[in-house]
């Protein structure tokens, strides 16, 4: 057997290989999932005129993560979320920065709600992040980056895994948006230990009209929408780790009295 070729192909773009089985994925026991109704597994349906949207976790990638690679995933997220109500309001309701639920590793779906909604924060940039969260100033960069700075005080050697919007038929305005989205969640994950990009924008489809007939419901995917966002993030994660693999070979010790930062201390 030549595991070169079995995992580490130095060509390989990162969805060319659909994993089904969770892949090294498997490599966490605890997830959590931070999002917006994408993470929630929301369903938008019209019934007798009046429109609904409702999440439901099972339908989540997040929870076909967690059946596929035999983990535990947290769905720290709710429809409509943005980074700001995340970090004033919902974070601290939820109890979501107790130690209880400490996770292994954090994916990080936000910035629709943040770009696309009226009266929302200014987007920002990278100079808005202060070593203290608390100092961090107030736009969509400062809110998203404490998420970030907040779970290192829960799990310091989590990893983190940033999620990017994919591409979609719009105007040339929501086009730039999504394209500034895309520079500002590399950025950030520049700026910080352990976090790497999955990055839909680059290497999904584009959402077109044909992908959404396919794959959407009304405003929001269908159910094999989610099996195939589920598929996506999985094995982008699995191409990730492949791809780093020294990055995390001591994944097993986090949250433990053997972990990186216990250990330095």
């Amino acid at each position: 057997m030549d595991i070169d070729k079995l995992y580490f192909f130095p060509d390989e773009k990162p969805l060319d290989r659909l994993v089904s089985d969770g892949g090294f994925c498997g490599i966490f026991r605890t997830v959590a999932c931070i999002g917006d109704s994408l993470a929630s597994g929301d369903f938008e349906t019209v019934v007798n005129g009046c429109r609904y949207f409702i999440d439901m976790f099972d339908y989540s990638w997040g929870q076909y993560l967690a059946r596929a690679a035999g983990c535990k995933v947290y769905n720290f997220s709710r429809g409509g979320m943005t980074a700001n109500e995340y970090c004033v309001s919902f974070g601290s309701n939820m109890c979501l920065w107790n130690t209880e639920k400490a996770a292994q590793a954090y994916i990080i779906a936000l910035g629709c709600n943040d770009f696309f909604e009226a009266n929302q924060l200014p987007f920002g940039d990278i100079s808005d992040v202060c070593d203290d969260y608390i100092d961090n100033a107030n736009t969509f960069v400062g809110k998203y980056a404490e998420i970030i700075q907040r779970y290192k005080i829960v799990s310091p050697d989590a990893k983190f895994f940033l999620v990017t919007m994919p591409k979609e038929d719009m105007d040339d305005e929501g086009k730039k948006k999504l394209e500034l989205h895309h520079d500002l969640i590399h950025k950030i994950a520049e700026r910080f230990s352990n976090c790497y990009v999955i990055d839909l924008y680059e290497y999904m489809p584009v959402q077109d009209k044909d992908f959404k007939e396919k794959f959407y419901m009304e405003g929001h995917l269908n159910p094999c929408g989610y099996i195939l966002f589920a598929q996506a993030i999985t094995s982008y994660i699995d191409y990730i780790i492949r791809h780093n693999i020294k990055d995390f070979a001591r994944v097993a010790f986090i949250n433990t009295e053997f972990s990186d930062s216990r250990i330095k201390n």
